[in-house]
């Protein structure tokens, strides 16, 4: 997908079957092209070109706007929700940044993304070191 003005690049771990499920889901709705999905467990993804190493992609999601400005973590689900279509992802967005959400939902998502690979393991074996970060 090609990068335009109002891109933004979301950087998910492809060997992470609810990653991959909730990207497919994101591209499905994404009907004006503004994400471009990255997969941080190819063995072509070099997080160098970012200025961050593979350890830090794959603690926390993470998107990049146009300016080139990252956000992680809960943050990054919000610009996301932000970018698509429709006044259910602003809500989302919008329902998220409020301060005991906000709170709540970060711990909740640090929980997830430090035990997806346990609780949600990859359907595919793989010989990166990607994949097996944990």
């Amino acid at each position: 997908m090609k990068k335009t003005s109002n891109s933004i690049t979301v950087f998910y771990d492809g060997s992470c079957s609810v990653c991959v499920s909730e990207m497919a889901h994101y591209r499905k709705k994404d009907r004006h092209g503004r994400l471009v999905l990255v997969d941080i467990s190819e063995l072509s993804f070099d997080p160098a070109q970012y200025g961050k190493t593979v350890e830090d992609f794959m603690a926390k999601l993470h998107v990049q706007d146009s300016d080139g400005r990252f956000f992680t973590g809960v943050n990054a689900f919000v610009v996301i929700w932000q970018a698509l279509p429709g006044r259910f992802f602003r809500f989302l967005a919008s329902f998220l940044l409020l301060p005991g959400i906000h709170f709540l939902a970060e711990r909740a998502y640090a929980l997830f993304a430090r035990y997806r690979t346990i609780l949600f393991p990859s359907p595919h074996k793989c010989d990166s070191k990607h994949c097996r970060f944990k």
